[in-house]
């Protein structure tokens, strides 16, 4: 079943790139990263520590998708207005559930009905796909690869699979090595979120009651589980509701319930990745809520309504309680949206939508979650399945 997204919620911009500005701003106060418009001229570093401190021009932003057809599609965003514009598309697998981005270098999606990886080497510049020389990537014997995810900034890739998560090492070169004692879990078809501190994994325990497994993740990207993992969710039962997708917001984790049309959340305990459920969860959706992601304070999830590629969804928003995790329901939720997966740029600014007429992309209010469709959606009619968004590092 479709979840991704990437992946996940907005981020900061690498630290790495940031490196020379922060140095030259001092630390005392700790200066503030913003971004500036794409059509700001600007590029003086103001010091401060205001909200205006050491702007930075963000640097280009992509989305991908595979596709019905066996293609992954390429667009570029427009940092002002969300439009999607097609760079092209290279061969990629006929039936895929993940996609994701590694240190926003390489991109991979899983083969799922051929046990591999399909890689591609990101152009930095234009964010052209090049297959990378050895692709496709062997995920071994018997192996059904689905969802991705990869911790940022770093050089690792994990997968679920059939009653395990492999985990790999990404060379220079894109080559995928595979980590020794990868953990057990015992189900198949599960999805996969990394906290945006690169220190834990979720992955959601499809097996009744349904709960969320907790890993750590080490130096070297090696999986050790949480003590007390797989964390059940309230009020499930055997014969209830199972988790389909799954993101983290860096405090808070967020589960769809497929069969009980409603969101889990949990609390992330800091340094030690245990959860613990927030009051009032699990909240209501709509029916069969399959994938969610996070926009800035607000979580959105697909109601698929038969669970399938189907047109006759809607999405419901929620806005995030910054202090307890607790959601609620954004005025005029739920949208009469339908579609199969998501993603969001990395500001949070826009919702793109992978439906059966294109991808749709909407702006997202940063007040009130509101969403309003952008001019020229949907882009590309009917093929887009999976979406993930990546953003190259400012120069």
């Amino acid at each position: 079943m479709p979840t991704k997204v990437l992946r996940t919620p907005a981020k900061l911009f690498v630290p790495a790139a940031l490196f020379a500005v922060l140095t030259a701003c001092g630390s005392n106060p700790p200066p503030v990263i913003c971004a500036l418009p794409a059509s700001s001229s600007g590029s003086t570093c103001t010091c401060g520590s205001g909200a205006a401190a050491c702007p930075v021009q963000p640097g280009p932003e992509f989305l991908y998708a595979t596709s019905l057809s066996g293609q992954i599609l390429a667009f570029s965003i427009d940092h002002d207005s969300g439009v999607l514009t097609a760079i092209g598309s290279v061969p990629g697998p006929s039936l895929s559930s993940g996609i994701t981005a590694v240190n926003n270098q390489f991109l991979f999606a899983s083969d799922t009905h051929n046990a591999q990886l399909d890689g591609f080497s990101i152009n930095q510049t234009t964010g052209a796909l090049t297959a990378l020389a050895s692709s496709p990537f062997s995920t071994g014997t018997l192996s059904v690869p689905g969802d991705l995810a990869s911790p940022p900034e770093s050089n690792l890739l994990y997968a679920s699979d059939a009653a395990t998560v492999d985990a790999f090492t990404i060379s220079a070169a894109g080559v995928p090595t595979t980590l020794s004692g990868p953990p057990f879990l015992p189900e198949i078809g599960f999805s996969l979120t990394v906290d945006p501190s690169g220190e834990f994994l979720y992955a959601t325990d499809v097996d009744p009651p349904g709960g969320i497994f907790a890993f750590t993740i080490d130096s070297a990207g090696a999986l050790t589980a949480v003590p007390n993992s797989p964390f059940t969710i309230p009020g499930q039962t055997a014969v209830n509701s199972l988790p389909s997708g799954i993101v983290d917001s860096g405090s808070y984790v967020y589960a769809a319930l497929y069969q009980t049309n409603q969101i889990a959340a949990f609390s992330i305990v800091s340094g030690t990745g245990a959860l613990t459920p927030v009051p009032g969860s699990p909240f209501s959706a709509g029916t069969n809520p399959t994938a969610v992601v996070l926009a800035g304070n607000f979580v959105y999830a697909i109601n698929s309504s038969n669970g399938s590629i189907s047109s006759d969804g809607t999405i419901s928003g929620y806005s995030i309680n910054s202090t307890t995790g607790v959601l609620t329901p954004l005025s005029g939720s739920p949208f009469a949206i339908s579609g199969f997966a998501m993603a969001t740029d990395f500001l949070g600014e826009y919702l793109y939508v992978a439906a059966p007429d294109g991808i749709q992309a909407y702006s997202v209010d940063s007040t009130t979650g509101a969403l309003t469709a952008v001019p020229g959606s949907p882009f590309l009619p009917g093929e887009a399945t999976l979406l993930s968004v990546v953003q190259i590092p400012p120069p």
